[in-house]
């Protein structure tokens, strides 16, 4: 099928062709639940809005954050959203997803501290509270490109994956690795601790390499084939983790619980169910990471952006054209996110992936609160386009139409070219020069650009 464009006039035209597809997008009458305080553990939000993790390739080559990434936080922060869940910050140097990923490390520290100094005094000016800060913690795996050129390290071969990013055996990590790998995220929250995060999330989404354990049916050792195994490093690093929690400083994660995949290629789904979700293990990974390792929040999500790009964030225009409507994807987001937080209520769950639905997405995510789907969302393209998303929701009751995400794919685009990463559209001035050094190097290196 063509891309979908989004052309709906109203949202009784969204809400009728949603009927028709036969789906069940939430929508509230108006955004008032949004602006309730929510707490989770012994941390309570203003407000239920937040920005959700957006790779901004825009680091110094050490890892430390660049003037780029002070004011993406900053104009964040001003914003009004209660979290700012941070992009992905790589663990080890191996990791990382580019030269242009932020690492920290203790060489970096400093430059941390004064960043998050900087964001939090940014909405203590702009709104009369700071936001929580959350460093995501991550190893790219299958993605990893220290040095601006694929080096993958993979849980498992997946045929359909090397279609995009070429592997072998050889990339396979080892037992060994990953055990060591469990200290590396104590030492990260450790240092997140130290920097002036709120919390550490323990990131497990999106292909990146404790995701892509969690499908690591065929593996062998202590960390495939069984739940418990394909669990074990997620669950250790937490552990690790928790041993730097306080009454000021949480641990949580971020989860995908459906990666787009038939079984045995896919976590969120079963050896009968095809590529239907079936939420069976992530509902009882999402009940013990509360129950036994006592994480009071976590988001979820869904898919892997480099190859199930439809499933992680429905868009108008991208790679490829899916074979679905991309009210499908918001319904299957939403709706399996929903799934979770009826079986476990006890979690403060975030959702995610509300873009798509442009000046309805604060409707829509007051609905899914209201209808008891989640607790909150977290908005990812939305707040590079409009970071002052939070703020006119609250103070105005919606958000502004003229400044909204058109999930264009630009963002993307500037990512993977490892280039200062915004809104092509709404920040024109700012991020257009990139955008033209990308297609300058698209016409050369076309194949660098295929996943």
């Amino acid at each position: 099928m063509a891309h979908e464009k989004f052309h709906y006039q109203s949202l009784d035209e969204v809400k009728a062709k949603a009927e028709e597809l036969g789906l069940n997008l939430p929508f509230a009458k108006e955004t008032g639940i949004l602006k309730t305080p929510l707490t989770a553990g012994k941390v309570t939000f203003p407000n239920r809005l937040g920005i959700a993790p957006m790779e901004g390739a825009d680091s110094l080559p050490d890892g430390s954050p660049s003037e780029y990434t002070y004011r993406r936080y900053i104009r964040e922060a001003e914003g009004g959203s209660a979290v700012i869940w941070f992009e992905a910050i790589s663990i080890v140097e191996e990791g990382r997803s580019s030269r242009t990923q932020l690492l920290l490390t203790r060489d970096t520290l400093e430059s941390y501290k004064k960043l998050t100094a900087a964001v939090k005094e940014a909405g203590l000016k702009a709104n009369g509270y700071a936001p929580y800060l959350i460093m995501q913690a991550n190893h790219s795996g299958r993605y990893s490109n220290p040095d601006n050129k694929p080096a993958p390290m993979i849980a498992y071969r997946h045929p359909e994956l090397e279609q995009y990013r070429a592997a072998d055996d050889s990339c396979i990590v080892s037992d060994d690795y990953l055990k060591g790998l469990e200290e590396k995220f104590g030492e990260a929250a450790r240092l997140a601790k130290e920097a002036g995060f709120d919390a550490v999330d323990i990131k497990s989404c999106h292909g990146y390499l404790l995701a892509e354990l969690s499908s690591a049916y065929n593996r062998q050792g202590m960390y495939g084939g069984s739940y418990e195994n394909r669990t074990r490093l997620l669950k250790n690093g937490i552990r690790a983790a928790k041993v730097y929690e306080d009454d000021h400083f949480m641990v949580t994660s971020r989860l995908g619980i459906y990666d787009g995949y038939a079984y045995p290629y896919g976590f969120g789904v079963s050896p009968d169910s095809g590529l239907t979700p079936d939420l069976t293990e992530p509902v009882r990974l999402v009940r013990e990471l509360h129950e036994e390792l006592g994480l009071s929040m976590i988001d979820l999500t869904m898919g892997n952006p480099y190859a199930t790009t439809h499933v992680t964030r429905p868009y108008d225009m991208g790679k490829y054209q899916p074979d679905e409507h991309p009210f499908v994807g918001l319904d299957r987001m939403i709706q399996g996110i929903g799934t979770v937080k009826k079986a476990v209520p006890e979690m403060v769950i975030w959702a995610s992936a509300p873009t798509y639905l442009r000046q309805y997405a604060d409707l829509f995510t007051a609905g899914a609160v209201e209808q008891g789907l989640c607790d909150g969302m977290l908005f990812g393209r939305m707040a590079f386009a409009d970071p002052d998303f939070a703020n006119e929701i609250i103070r105005q009751g919606r958000i502004d139409p003229s400044r909204v995400c058109l999930t264009c794919g630009k963002c993307g685009d500037l990512i993977r070219a490892h280039k200062p990463t915004g809104c092509v559209i709404r920040d024109n001035a700012t991020f257009m020069p990139f955008y033209k050094e990308f297609l300058e190097i698209k016409k050369t290196q076309p194949a660098n650009f295929r996943g």
